[in-house]
């Protein structure tokens, strides 16, 4: 196939492009989507292709256009929502909750929410406590809402497209520091399959599991590792709810040891839930206890040395790694 090297952000573009150009239900909604050309410059050059009954600019009300969007969703359209900031999305919880993901059940299956809320999840540089949480598992405690968290362009692409295509309420997790990162992706039409983790790398010694930012993070590490010959097995869980236990299964029967690394925080978190499911399928296969390398239990702080203290780091996943394998 023949290769562009782009970056994230493009990536999620020609997906929305493309799902636009295929099916004419697709719309975007959402603050400065439009004549800003997004916060984040995703939909840049959308607006003058498909003009304003599709590339919709809203005022700063998230509840409203939130609920706008699952109404347009159970009556035929296929509407993705840009949030500029997922912490925004509190705002509008009470659609989400109360709605998007309920509406089919409640419905006894008469009415379906295909409806993608897409935008930025997680800590940026610097943006402090009330711009700096990941909702994938305050969300994730939700029946019948799909979460994707991708950690590059060519997972971006291939999944935003398929989440567009499903019949099911989707949360699309972005990160605002990786829309610049480049990646060669095809230029030919693919599909990344929703569900279905990962492997990165493969090794035999530990396996390392993680999702969006923390997948580039780990490989560092694990590159680190395989140069002291010990070998790294490290697992992009890519969606999050369904989860892939099957792959981390297979992995955890092949190292016997594991560390679980996720931007979140440690309480109920995301490593929490995967972690649990390994010592429900696979704890006689364990040779260690499990270790969680997570964001500390405080608010983010403005600071960018306590910033980096408290978010997980190189140093603290490799000292996780260090401990199982002693």
């Amino acid at each position: 196939m023949i290769g562009q090297v782009i970056e994230m952000r493009e990536a999620i573009r020609q997906a929305i492009d493309e799902e636009m150009e295929r099916d004419p239900t697709v719309f975007v909604m959402g603050e400065e989507v439009g004549e800003y050309n997004g916060a984040y410059k995703v939909t840049k050059g959308l607006l003058d292709k498909w003009g304003p009954l599709r590339i919709v600019d809203t005022p700063i009300s998230e509840l409203g256009f939130a609920g706008l969007a699952i109404g347009a969703a159970m009556t035929g359209l296929r509407p993705i929502i840009e949030f500029m900031s997922f912490n925004f999305s509190f705002v509008a919880c009470d659609q989400i909750i109360s709605n998007a993901v309920k509406m089919y059940y409640m419905s006894g299956n008469r009415f379906s929410v295909p409806i993608v809320f897409r935008g930025p999840n997680g800590a940026a540089a610097q943006v402090s406590s009330q711009h700096s949480h990941n909702v994938e598992a305050i969300y994730g405690n939700l029946p019948g809402l799909i979460i994707i968290a991708p950690s590059n362009a060519y997972d971006a692409k291939g999944l935003l497209k398929s989440a567009i295509r499903n019949n099911n309420p989707v949360l699309f997790l972005e990160n605002e520091l990786m829309y610049g990162d480049k990646m060669e992706i095809p230029k030919e039409e693919y599909l990344v399959p929703i569900g279905k983790a990962r492997v990165v790398r493969e090794g035999s010694d530990l396996t390392l599991i993680a999702h969006s930012r923390m997948v580039p993070l780990c490989a560092t590490v694990a590159e680190e590792f395989a140069k002291q010959k010990i070998a790294v097995e490290l697992i992009d869980l890519r969606t999050i709810k369904p989860l892939d236990i099957t792959t981390v299964i297979a992995s955890i029967e092949k190292t016997h040891r594991c560390v679980l690394v996720e931007e979140g925080h440690t309480f109920t978190g995301i490593a929490a839930e995967v972690g649990f499911q390994i010592v429900e399928h696979c704890f006689d296969m364990l040779d260690a206890p499990l270790v969680r390398v997570t964001q500390r239990e405080t608010p983010m702080p403005y600071s960018k040395n306590m910033e980096r203290e408290t978010m997980p780091n190189e140093e603290r996943i490799t000292a996780a790694i260090r401990q199982v394998l002693r």
